[in-house]
């Protein structure tokens, strides 16, 4: 492979398997309704859901520390209104027993929030990241894991984002394409991206 087509960790030597379940913790980034049946539905949600609530039962079942994070936006807000009906949970990735729920008014969700505290309490060094949107939410908050000393890993099947209009105000950018982009760009030095739970399980049984 040529080191122009190599991505900045692999050029740096950087471990790349997935984030072990057992030094992980899950961050479920706005698994909220708004991006089904309100102002800003993604492309391929309804996929993404059922990735994402398999991903939550694996981490259940492994007792991986489980943090929810939902968006706020103003009272009102055209998207995000915290009293209105599409800020709630997705049903079928609500939170059981006693795991966090955090709200956040920022893409980053480490910004304005305990996240990072109650991370660290868990002992957990290594996220698993999910959720919605990837280029927005999940890119903000994967890019801030670093800096906080965290290393991430993506679920990429777990996440996705919706079509955006071109910089240059002629045309649209697809889903398809600000997904990818945005994985690969966080492939270059933020995060190890995994496709689905599966692979996330079966790198558990490699190492025990």
């Amino acid at each position: 492979m040529e080191t122009s087509t190599r991505t900045l960790l692999q050029i740096a030597g950087a471990p790349l398997h997935p984030s072990p379940l057992k030094r992980s913790a899950l961050l479920l980034i706005d698994p909220q309704l708004e991006y089904m049946t309100g102002v800003v539905p993604l492309k391929g949600i309804d996929a993404a859901v059922e990735e994402a609530a398999r991903l939550l039962d694996l981490a259940r079942a492994q007792r991986v520390p489980v943090f929810h994070i939902v968006h706020h936006g103003r009272p009102g807000a055209a998207a995000f209104n915290p009293q209105g009906p599409h800020v709630a949970i997705i049903p079928a990735l609500a939170p059981q027993g006693d795991e966090a729920v955090i709200i956040k008014s920022l893409p980053n969700a480490f910004a304005g929030t305990d996240l990072h505290r109650l991370i660290q309490e868990t002992g957990r060094k290594e996220l698993i990241i999910a959720g919605f949107a990837t280029h927005m939410c999940i890119s903000a908050t994967t890019r801030a894991a670093l800096d906080l000393g965290y290393r991430s890993t993506v679920v990429s099947n777990a996440t996705a984002t919706r079509d955006l209009p071109h910089p240059s105000g002629r045309g649209v950018t697809p889903a398809e394409v600000v997904h990818e982009g945005t994985l690969a760009a966080l492939a270059d030095r933020f995060a190890v991206i995994v496709p689905d739970a599966a692979t996330l399980a079966a790198t558990a049984r490699l190492t025990g």
